[in-house]
């Protein structure tokens, strides 16, 4: 088999120190001045020719100290641009500069990132400082760039993997996924595809209104053997997709874990929370903070529309799908094009206030991996338009009769979308002027967003860029303290927007509790409430309630009216996810479905061979089905 490092080599002057992996990506590193600043082209010709992503880094003999460096950043970049913050990561001769403003670090054609570069040698990266502090983001950050030798020799690892068996030749074989979570249930998804060269886990969560075994994936199948897993690819960071990464890496796992930055970010936060939880809970957490730390040391993030190899038979690229910040559809070319397949995670196929709706187009399909989480035929969802009124009616009517409301929320991406729809509602008087409270980990995914404002729709981006950022309107209130949630409690009118979404452990219990028995007060669902959650139980109809405060248990009256308004969701509705079907392009051959109940499950497979004449597939758990 070739060596692709010296294949490379071969075609370039005798100036190359070093090549090495970085993932798929190649980084060579010279201590020539002359060819770092301008090889004429000879880079460019060995992307085009070997088709992968290459790099040309200074040696560090050649690096200015960094002392040096950070006294030319700051010399060259203008004051305007807000320089926050200089990390250094001279293991891989990069500079990260963070920046209010980075399209004036980057400068007119990259003319200021190319005077750092050749005064320096250090390769400079830009990344936005987020308008709302983030404690995960700066502590994600450290994590990657201090003492950075143990990560540069991973990706290295990585890399060599990928082209153990670098071959430019065709690659065939047989190809099958294995559904360990996620079929015909919503939570714990958790997929197993499989060629014989290559196992990659894609998604791997927890059923956070599940029992005993139910709430985990079947990872005791004799085909799962962690020391054998090539890669996990993380669609997005909620709980029922993510939640059982860090618990991998307790076992053993050491290997490459995709997602994109935001995903990244957040999963880290909620896994920090879902120990939280447990301890709050008196229970043991499956996982510690150093399994979390691990996880954020093994990411590979790939932005939208980024190609990337994952083994000697695996490319990838993710798409957005609308569901949540950072939230990607990853489409799959298996054997050099031998099959492609498309695995959409959570989608929503149409425009929200804060994001784009997913991806449609691919370059080549064969089968599809959807989700039904909202696929009965019951689930036609109104007017996105019809929603929002109907919540600001909701809320409005509870605060005139001296009420207060309560939103249970998921902390990424329903929450966020809430808080717009309420802020333009208040800034044009259409709901009276009273506190919005924001209580649980939302306020720190909103800083994550801020951070990220390139994976948000253009409204929502350019107010962000215009130091007009929504999710710092006076209109919201932080609730972080007990004694702030008690003056909530026993305060006046207001809105309450608070984790978790389904009323399973989190801020959202708290004020549940306190609100239920007063008929004035008013709950409003607008996530999906899991089977056997006490939001579904609630959203049910249950009317007492038995809850155990401070050891005790205490019997709760549910007074307050309930209101679901499905039309919010960030999940596709059935027409959304029909349409969908038949607009992919190109259209699959075969759609697998799963992510939904089991009736909704079977109801959209039925309809989409009905309407579409596609093939469909509805595993259960447990359940193998062959590609090719």
């Amino acid at each position: 088999m070739s060596d692709i490092l010296k294949d490379i080599q071969k075609e370039l002057p005798r100036v190359i120190n070093s090549a090495n992996f970085e993932g798929a990506n190649i980084v060579l590193y010279t201590d020539d001045k002359e060819f770092l600043i301008d090889n004429q082209g000879k880079i460019k010709e060995l992307v085009n020719k070997f088709k992968k992503r290459i790099e040309l880094r200074a040696d560090s003999k050649l690096l200015k100290t960094q002392e040096e460096t950070e006294k030319i950043i700051k010399d060259t970049i203008p004051k305007e641009a807000g320089l926050t913050e200089i990390l250094f990561d001279p293991q891989r001769s990069i500079v990260v500069i963070e920046a209010k403003r980075p399209g004036l670090v980057i400068g007119k054609s990259g003319l200021i990132l190319k005077d750092i570069k050749n005064n320096s040698f250090w390769i400079p990266q830009i990344q936005r400082s987020p308008a709302i502090k983030s404690k995960i983001t700066e502590s994600i950050r450290a994590v990657l760039y201090q003492n950075n030798n143990t990560r540069k020799r991973f990706l290295n690892s990585v890399g060599k993997k990928i082209y153990k068996e670098w071959n430019p030749e065709k690659i065939e074989g047989w190809i099958r996924i294995s559904f360990l979570g996620g079929g015909r249930q919503v939570g714990r998804s958790c997929l197993l595809l499989q060629t014989p060269q290559t196992k990659v886990l894609m998604d791997c969560g927890v059923n956070v209104a599940g029992k005993g075994k139910d709430k985990f994936p079947y990872l005791d199948v004799s085909e799962f053997k962690i020391n054998e897993l090539d890669a996990i690819i993380l669609s997005h960071a909620h709980l029922d997709h993510s939640g059982l990464i860090p618990y991998l890496f307790k076992m053993g796992y050491r290997g490459p874990v995709y997602m994109t930055a935001p995903t990244r970010d957040i999963a880290a936060l909620l896994a920090l929370d879902f120990i939280g939880v447990a301890y709050k809970q008196a229970a043991a957490p499956l996982f510690s903070s150093i399994d979390v730390k691990e996880m954020v040391k093994h990411t590979i993030c790939l932005g939208y529309n980024e190609v990337s190899d994952i083994s000697n038979d695996m490319r990838i690229t993710f798409y957005n799908s609308g569901h949540a910040l950072g939230s990607a559809m990853t489409h799959i070319n298996i054997g050099n094009g031998a099959h492609n397949l498309l695995y959409t995670g959570d989608f929503k196929y149409a425009r929200t206030r804060l994001l784009d709706r997913a991806v449609s187009n691919f370059p080549r399909l064969e089968t599809a991996i959807i989700e039904a989480t909202y696929g009965g035929r019951a689930n036609v969802l109104p007017p996105r338009k019809e929603s929002e009124d109907q919540l600001i009616g909701e809320i409005k009517e509870t605060i005139e009769k001296g009420g207060k409301v309560l939103i249970p929320e998921l902390g990424l991406g329903r929450a966020q979308e809430t808080m717009l729809i309420l802020e333009e509602a208040m800034r044009n008087n259409s709901l009276p002027k009273v506190p919005i409270y924001i209580d649980g980990m939302i306020w720190d995914i909103n800083g994550i967003h801020t951070a990220y404002p390139d994976f948000l729709n253009a409204n929502v981006r350019r107010e962000v860029f215009q130091d007009n950022n929504p999710f710092l309107s006076e209109t919201f209130v932080r609730v972080g303290s007990p004694t702030e949630r008690k003056e909530v409690v026993e305060g006046g009118p207001c809105v309450v927007l608070a984790t978790s979404g389904m009323l399973v452990g989190g801020a959202s219990v708290e004020y549940f509790r306190h609100f239920a028995p007063h008929h004035k007060n008013k709950i409003c669902f607008v996530c999906y409430q899991g089977q056997g959650s006490l939001g579904r139980q609630v959203q049910d109809g249950i009317k007492q309630i038995q809850m155990s405060v401070n050891g005790k248990d205490e019997l709760i009256e549910v007074q307050m009216p309930v209101i679901t308004i499905e039309g919010l969701t960030a999940h596709a509705g059935r027409n959304e996810l029909l349409e969908f079907a038949n607009r992919t392009q190109p259209r699959a051959n075969r759609i697998i479905i799963n992510h939904g109940e089991q009736s909704k499950c079977l109801d959209l497979a039925s309809s989409i061979y009905k309407l579409h004449h596609i093939e469909t597939n509805v595993p259960r758990n447990l359940e193998t089905i062959r590609l090719r």
